[in-house]
C-alpha cells in the first residue's frame, strides 16, 4: 500500500514535504486541511480516496477548527446541520467568539 494518495495538488499541504505525507495515517490533518482550502472538485478526491463515512466522520468528530463560512459550505455538501460538527460546537463554547 506504499505510495497510495489522493490525487491533491501540492499547493494544499505548501508547508509539508509533500512526498513524506502519509495519507492514511494523517487522514484528520489532510481532511481539514483541503475542506478548509480546497476546492468542489477537492472534496470529491477526498471522498473517493477515503470514502465518504470517513470524510464525514472526521468532520463531525475530529476537525477543531474551520472558518464560519467554511462550515455553512460543509453543511450544504454533506447535508449536516452546524450543531453536527466538533469545530462548531466548540468554536460556540469558547469565550469571546460571535457567530
Amino acid at each position: 500500500m506504499e505510495n497510495v494518495r489522493p490525487n491533491l495538488p501540492k499547493r494544499l499541504f505548501w508547508e509539508f514535504k509533500y512526498e513524506d505525507i502519509d495519507w492514511l495515517k494523517e487522514y484528520a490533518s489532510v481532511i481539514e486541511r483541503v475542506i478548509e482550502r480546497g476546492t468542489e472538485s477537492e472534496w470529491n478526491q477526498l471522498i473517493r480516496f477515503y470514502g465518504k463515512d470517513k470524510v464525514v466522520n472526521t468532520l463531525k468528530n475530529e476537525t477543531n477548527y474551520l472558518p464560519v463560512e467554511i462550515i455553512d459550505d460543509v453543511c450544504k455538501y454533506f447535508n449536516l446541520s452546524k450543531t453536527q460538527l466538533k469545530c462548531y460546537t466548540r468554536r460556540r463554547s469558547l469565550p469571546r467568539q460571535c457567530i
